[in-house]
């Protein structure tokens, strides 16, 4: 197998003579160091176990597929080989095995894609402290976070500068001391006593404070990000500390009230929930997820007994925050505050959770602003609240026919259809768009023929970007046949047959795909030798370069054939029609050159393209 000659060069060697990407760099570094130990790993987890924790798996013959979660889509080809532990999309082209699926799914690099697998399979690492580029310095922020965590909350609970915050929490939030403690609630005061914690007594450079957003530059000195604030710590799904968000003392300040976490290596705000590690547990259980707006409405929530609540970081869902939920539970509930910006909110989130295929609700409040106002002053009438949520679209239809006077005048019906109608019409479901379209054409007394004629109106232009996008992605002939005849015989249990009956075909063809061509010739050559070896005994001494070319062909599903010899005629067929192209291609182009050669080319010169065009035209009618 080839490997990069990583113990007789550097690093730096590697990153400017072979223009290594970082990312594939990192792996090939611990791959050098740590080579026993990741296929330990990647024999002692299996692939389908593995991916069947974050999506929906369905048997597919000898492998499984899935709609892929790394692009949309409704046809599933996201393909798995459990014998391969494999995976590949024939959608959007990414493919691998247990490493490569973690480093796309988790957006993290190989070095933590490493330990996470690692710990799943029970293998201790030998060489957790390599410095792996962006894995080391994501490592770092990360256990900077965690002192400054533990920093914010000892000057909260202890020291004399979070006196009056902790007051704050215990006599105006009524927040318990041990619930301070769950979530590591902590202070900020104003100054740099955290920037010189760090540097001082940790040793950390200025640049690793500034890189994990927790120092702000002053001139050639620097201060503390949050100043004067409440501090809230935000972990990830994996309970890595990726970031804080601090939140005024006094609301009359003329500040924001809120501030997070700059962007870093591991913190974006698109991509978290306040709450998420404490509550996935809980999510899990019951299968559902209640989604709120700010971290003490969490908070409230939890002190009550209600432990699957996370807040979204400002209002604005993303579909980064639905797939990560999805892994959790496919009930949400939206609890959103009542003002017009929250139930704004909660509109502009229902598409993206639909596309997940959530079910979705809304939790209606009554008795406060928010939950964590409701809930101090009436728990009881938010638990029965809780109990009775309505499914969000009968919420929607009711909150738009609220506003208008009865009976509807035509510009109201106008108005209901041109808010709910995108809505509607994008339910994931079949039956269940069918019964709030019947609900909206009786509300509106209108026919469900005329909604249809305007949600066909609606959905005209993503019709027309999706298929821009569908003819930009499209193969062309050939580089489909290329694909399929490397599938039959990968996937064959008689390469040798195969290969006699398109000997011819692999001589004189000239591959679209190189490196088609090089696993096939590589197959050829080892079944020569080994005349019983299956298709996939070819991976057997394949360059590692070639291997995704063999794994996208090897997933590829093929019809069922009768038997092998229909198996056969068919990799005949596909290599004759390819053939046929080919040659149609090759006098194409003679042409066009010999018409060219015709104004200044010498005679002799066109004499040998001529020939060559008539030798072309000639195979073509034996065809």
């Amino acid at each position: 197998m080839w490997r990069f000659p990583l113990l007789l060069k550097s690093k730096a060697n590697l990153l400017s003579r072979r223009k290594v990407k970082p990312k594939l760099l990192s792996r090939l570094w611990y791959n050098s160091l740590n080579m026993d130990q990741v296929s330990e790993i990647r024999d002692k987890i299996d692939i389908v176990g593995l991916i069947q924790e974050y999506i929906t798996l369905k048997k597919a013959g000898r492998n499984f597929k899935a709609n892929c979660p790394f692009h949309g889509e409704k046809t599933p080809s996201f393909v798995i080989s459990p014998e391969r532990q494999i995976w590949h999309c024939f959608g959007c082209g990414k493919g691998g095995d247990v490493f490569t699926f973690m480093m796309e799914y988790e957006h993290i690099e190989f070095a933590e894609a490493l330990r996470i697998l690692a710990d799943k399979a029970g293998v201790v690492l030998k060489n957790r402290n390599i410095d792996s580029g962006l894995s080391s310095k994501k490592e770092k922020i990360y256990a900077l976070n965690h002192l400054a965590s533990e920093f914010y909350h000892f000057l909260l609970t202890k020291h004399e500068l979070g006196k009056n915050a902790l007051e704050y929490l215990l006599n105006e939030r009524k927040i318990k001391p041990q619930t301070i403690n769950t979530y590591m609630l902590g202070f900020s005061p104003r100054g740099s006593a955290l920037v010189t914690y760090l540097q001082k007594k940790k040793h950390y450079t200025r640049e690793d404070i500034l890189d994990a957003g927790l120092g702000s530059p002053r001139g050639h000195d620097m201060v503390d990000f949050f100043q004067g604030r409440l501090i809230f710590p935000l972990y990830d799904h994996r309970d890595n500390i990726i970031g804080f968000s601090g939140r005024v003392l006094n609301n009359s300040d003329k500040t924001s009230k809120y501030i997070n976490t700059r962007e870093t290596l591991v913190y974006h705000k698109g991509l978290t929930f306040f709450g998420l590690n404490s509550a996935k547990k809980s999510i899990k259980e019951k299968d559902w997820a209640i989604i709120m707006e700010g971290e003490f409405d969490v908070i409230s929530s939890f002190e009550e007994g209600i432990t699957n609540t996370v807040a979204v970081k400002g209002t604005a869902l993303t579909p980064d925050q639905a797939a990560l939920l999805s892994r959790f539970g496919r009930k949400v509930s939206l609890c959103f505050d009542s003002d017009a910006a929250g139930q704004e909110a909660l509109k502009r989130s229902v598409p993206i959770l639909e596309k997940k295929n959530l079910q979705v609700s809304v939790i209606v409040m009554e008795g406060g602003k928010d939950p964590d106002e409701i809930l101090k002053n009436s728990p009881g009438q938010f638990k029965k609240a809780l109990k009775e949520d309505v499914p969000v679209y009968d919420y929607l239809l009711s909150k738009e026919t609220e506003k208008y006077p009865k009976p509807l005048s035509p510009f109201s019906k106008q108005k209901i259809g041109d808010d709910l109608l995108p809505l509607f019409g994008g339910i994931e479901n079949e039956i269940v768009k069918e019964h709030y379209l019947q609900l909206l054409s009786k509300t509106l007394d209108t026919s469900i023929v005329a909604l249809q004629k305007a949600l066909d109106k609606l959905s005209k232009r993503e019709v027309v970007k999706r298929e821009v996008v569908s003819v930009k992605e499209q193969k062309s002939r050939e580089e489909r046949l290329e694909t399929y005849l490397l599938a039959l015989v990968l996937q064959s249990n008689s390469p040798k047959d195969i290969f006699s009956e398109i000997d011819n075909f692999i001589k004189d063809y000239t591959w679209q795909n190189i490196s088609f061509q090089k696993v096939i010739l590589h197959l050829q050559k080892y079944v020569e030798s080994h005349p019983e070896a299956l298709g996939k005994d070819g991976l057997i001494a394949l360059p590692e370069e070639l291997t995704p070319s063999f794994d996208e062909c090897f997933l590829l599903p093929l019809p069922q054939f009768e038997n092998e010899v229909k198996w056969i005629d068919e990799a005949k067929k596909t290599a004759e029609e390819l053939y046929i192209l080919f040659i149609k291609e090759q006098i194409k182009r003679l042409g066009e050159t010999i018409k060219e050669k015709e104004k200044d080319g010498s005679s002799e010169e066109l004499a040998k393209l001529q020939a060559e065009f008539s030798h072309f035209v000639s195979l073509l009618g034996k065809k």
